[in-house]
């Protein structure tokens, strides 16, 4: 299959299902329960899943997924395609065509400058834009005209969706981000908390970490919809305590991320007064490893960065015992139950991208695990801990708050101490865990710890941007504040080069065979990345509220224009 029929088979917009409202606004509030409670509204200064998807009620991108994966036109009059002429033959550009007549939510036209300007914020060197890896490759992006805007690329980019498509790209106004660039971006609080934006609505109150009160884009370019006057958006508390919000007391609307065990799942829909909701897509629960020294003795500004190697994680039969010494299958049927399956894999799907040689990991070897240990020279000592040139083999193990991860600590803990490793857990509240705050210890940015643990996923069907993630030049340190996506400070010059090469390749077979090949050198090949689980999307919406289609390719909240009170 050549990369022009793929592009144009994407071009096919999605039939969206017509929302049972009379007006805008005729269906009072809607409440949504978040968790891990919302840090910023601007995803650029943060890879945290909450902070994404709530701010793609207000920004949105020039295209978007729906629930099948299809791509579909958003802010723009159709999707560029080789055929259509918006794809350039050689593949070196792309040209959008913007829908006429859109507004920002404060009545200003929003324009080709504004696209521009999203990508000049993003690629700004001093800014740490938490998504800089959805601007790969592009030298040049050009207003061509107020509706026509040209993104150039350095090199033929056979798949150029990746700026601008999806939660994670949206667009801001020139106007408003205009003094935010650079270093100075975490400093507009303004901003951050209540961008300006084209979606279905603006936000009228922001309480970081806590509450987002959101009420109706009067300028949103459907006049019908959305259908609810006001959203309040709540975080805090855990997966269970949300469940029960929809699906017990029913004081919420939706309930994100509601991962409990099965049995109790299906105690809370006997109630009858809401829903559970599961898709699969490319959510990977998995450990991270540390390539350089966290340890709190170093001077602040030196701890994990690059001028200090890990003392333990450096070696790869380290990280490779670690892997081998825990029980996947137990791990799934712990916490997840038919919302799970064990996977070697940080791209589980889809098909065409999934490796399908690489599933060593899937059966537990404690005594291989100990034996690679002992061939690294990690000697059991008296307390049954390793050591080695008298350094004790003791691991911080962090993670975010949430009841399911804690069990998968303490089990990963019993199953390292079989192998003579000793490890100090730590737990971070989510909010802040995924909150990229450049000031605070406790990101999964700063991996003030040698393994963390969680999980994330990329928008769409094509894995590109996702694994240039891990190039050597998106780790996060105090030079771009904390705020790239390589967390594990991982840096190949081979795997560099193979993501270029991913980046120019058109085929779909061709593109499929470079993917696995990046997914196995960071699983298999060197285990900076270690495969937990394939999660589904598990959430819960009540019975009242109509019109919610589980998107695990997009942001959960990608219709919320068409959702609905049920009367």
């Amino acid at each position: 299959m050549k990369i022009r029929t793929l592009l144009l088979g994407a071009a096919a917009t999605m039939a969206m299902a017509p929302a049972a409202m009379a007006e805008r606004g005729s269906d009072g509030q809607a409440n949504i329960l978040y968790f891990q409670a919302v840090s910023t509204m601007n995803p650029y200064l943060s890879s945290g899943t909450k902070d994404i998807e709530a701010s793609s009620l207000v920004i949105e991108p020039l295209a978007g997924y729906d629930e099948k994966g299809n791509m579909f036109p958003r802010l723009v009059t159709e999707l560029p395609t080789v055929e259509n002429g918006g794809i350039a033959a050689d593949f070196k550009s792309v040209t959008w065509k913007l829908k006429p007549d859109l507004k920002w939510s404060d009545g200003t036209p929003f324009t080709s400058e504004d696209v521009k300007f999203t990508a000049e914020y993003c690629m700004n060197p001093d800014g740490g834009c938490a998504q800089l890896a959805k601007y790969d490759g592009i030298d040049k992006v050009e207003a061509v005209d107020p509706t026509t805007v040209k993104v150039t690329f350095k090199e033929a980019k056979p798949f150029p969706f990746t700026a601008f498509v999806g939660s994670e790209s949206p667009i801001v106004q020139k106007a408003q981000f205009t003094p935010c660039m650079g270093a100075a971006a975490p400093t507009c609080t303004d901003a951050n908390f209540k961008p300006i934006g084209t979606g279905p609505f603006r936000v009228t109150e922001f309480r970081t970490n806590d509450v987002v009160q959101l009420e109706a884009n009067p300028e949103y370019r459907d006049p019908a919809k959305p259908a609810f006057a006001t959203i309040m958006l709540k975080g805090g508390g855990d997966a269970a305590a949300a469940a029960r919000a929809v699906m017990e007391t029913g004081e919420y609307d939706y309930a994100w991320n509601t991962q409990i065990a099965p049995e109790v799942q299906a105690q809370m829909e006997g109630g009858g007064k809401g829903k559970f909701v599961n898709a699969f897509g490319t959510l990977v629960e998995r450990i991270e490893m540390n390539w350089t020294d966290a340890s709190p003795d170093l001077p602040e500004g030196e701890r994990s960065t690059k001028a200090h190697p890990n003392p333990f994680l450096s070696d790869v039969n380290v990280r490779r015992a670690l892997s081998m010494a825990i029980d996947r299958n137990l791990l799934v049927e712990v916490g997840y139950g038919q919302a799970g399956r064990p996977t070697c894999n940080l791209v589980p799907a889809p098909e065409q991208y999934a490796s399908n040689d690489n599933t060593g990991c899937l059966t537990q070897d404690i005594e291989g695990a100990k034996k690679l240990l002992d061939e690294a020279g990690w000697v059991p000592g008296g307390d049954g801990v390793r050591e080695k040139d008298g350094q004790r083999l003791s691991l911080v193990y962090q993670t975010s708050v949430n009841p399911i991860r804690q069990d998968f600590q303490s089990l990963i803990k019993q199953w390292w101490s079989e192998i003579g490793v000793e490890t100090e857990l730590k737990t971070v509240d989510a909010s802040v865990f995924f909150g990229g705050d450049a000031g605070s210890p406790d990101t999964l940015e700063k991996f003030y710890a040698d393994v963390q643990m969680y999980a994330n996923n990329f928008p769409g069907t094509d894995p590109e941007a996702y694994l240039a993630m891990y190039t050597c030049d998106k780790a996060p340190s105090p030079d771009n504040q904390w705020q790239g996506e390589n967390n594990n400070r991982y840096c190949d010059p081979e795997y560099d080069k193979l993501v270029a090469e991913l980046s120019r390749t058109s085929g779909v077979d061709e593109r499929g065979a470079i993917a696995r090949k990046l997914n196995d050198m960071l699983t298999k090949d060197s285990m900076t990345v270690v495969p937990l689980v394939d999660r589904g999307r598990l959430s819960a919406h009540s019975n009242a509220l109509g019109g919610v289609v589980l998107n695990t390719w997009d942001s959960e909240l990608w219709n919320a224009s068409d959702w609905f009170r049920v009367k």
